[in-house]
């Protein structure tokens, strides 16, 4: 209808008002929060790239976690840099690496928070590609699958929630469900990083987990920003797979991918704020440039009415916060 009748200024006119008609709802139950794992013992070490972050031993991530739960984060992802890097991640693979124990040492200081472990070869690997290295320097995707699926049945064995595979080698979702099925791991979900972009807003991400690639980069695995029907392809193939959810990665640069994403499968949408994005907003912050809450808010709200089920944020613990007042 024509002015004056129609006035959506009404709906707008007071806080209370904009709390009843708003769309999206950002709530405690959204978030989960990234851990980043070091040898040692009572090391908090805290990451330069990423205020307020820190590389955090086996038992200072369970006093970590267990200060997150109590502000009502839900789940944390788990991300390890052992001591030990060779060609093959073999770090990985030990049941007594940082990962296995850190999430027995979560799960015994708080067991209703759900642990998810990142599965990639990465940071274990002393060239830091995501999988195997052939002597021409391309990544040999079907041994790197083959180890994967060994890394999320190691963590499945730990007693993690889920695995969430974040390499981008093609079929891993399968023989990692294949594996853990024959295993007697049939109820343990995989979390697939379903349309992992190569970012330039990962470096931060880069220092935490001590993962940057000795050479090249990650453009062959890792997907084109350019594209977004091929990020479609990648979710249905990941389902059909038997992935219990899909991620989509970064979140901010791709809120279009988000969204069609989201039309496209019925799975829950998993959507990760990465370093990048999080030290941008730090930074401005620092300066004076912007409010850091009312940015961080903007921009999950802005990921969820996109259409993320679930956000991966480190301002995770304080958004929690801030909902609570």
């Amino acid at each position: 209808m024509a002015f004056p009748i129609s006035r959506p200024r009404r709906l707008r006119q007071s806080d209370a008002w904009r709390r009843l008609a708003r769309e999206t709802r950002l709530t405690r139950d959204d978030f989960i929060y990234p851990l980043f794992l070091v040898p040692g013992a009572r090391v908090r070490h805290p990451v330069e790239s990423m205020p307020g972050i820190s590389q955090l031993s086996v038992d200072e991530c369970a006093l970590e976690a267990k200060r997150v739960a109590g502000l009502g984060v839900a789940a944390v992802i788990l991300f390890s840099a052992p001591a030990q890097k060779d060609s093959r991640a073999s770090a990985f693979l030990d049941p007594n690496g940082l990962v296995p124990l850190a999430v027995k040492a979560i799960k015994a200081a708080c067991p209703s928070l759900v642990v998810w472990a990142d599965v990639c070869l990465c940071s274990a690997t002393d060239h830091g590609h995501c999988g195997h290295v052939l002597p021409s320097g391309a990544i040999d995707n079907d041994s790197s699958v083959e180890t994967l699926a060994q890394v999320a049945l190691n963590y499945a064995r730990a007693g993690v929630d889920a695995v969430a595979p974040s390499d981008m080698m093609d079929g891993r979702v399968l023989a990692i469900r294949q594996l853990l099925d024959r295993n007697g791991y049939a109820s343990t979900p995989i979390v697939s990083y379903a349309a992992k972009y190569a970012s330039a807003f990962y470096g931060p991400f880069r220092e935490a987990a001590d993962s940057a690639p000795a050479f090249g980069d990650r453009r062959s695995y890792q997907m084109d920003p350019a594209n977004a029907r091929e990020a479609l392809r990648e979710v249905q193939l990941d389902v059909e797979e038997g992935a219990d959810m899909v991620m989509v990665k970064p979140a901010g640069p791709y809120l279009d991918v988000i969204r069609r994403v989201r039309e496209r499968v019925d799975v829950p949408v998993v959507a990760y704020q990465v370093s990048g994005e999080y030290s941008l907003i730090k930074a401005a912050s620092a300066r004076g440039w912007i409010d850091e809450r009312a940015a961080a808010l903007e921009t999950l709200t802005g990921i969820r009415r996109a259409g993320a089920d679930l956000v991966i944020t480190y301002f995770a613990p304080d958004v929690c916060e801030w909902l609570r007042q």
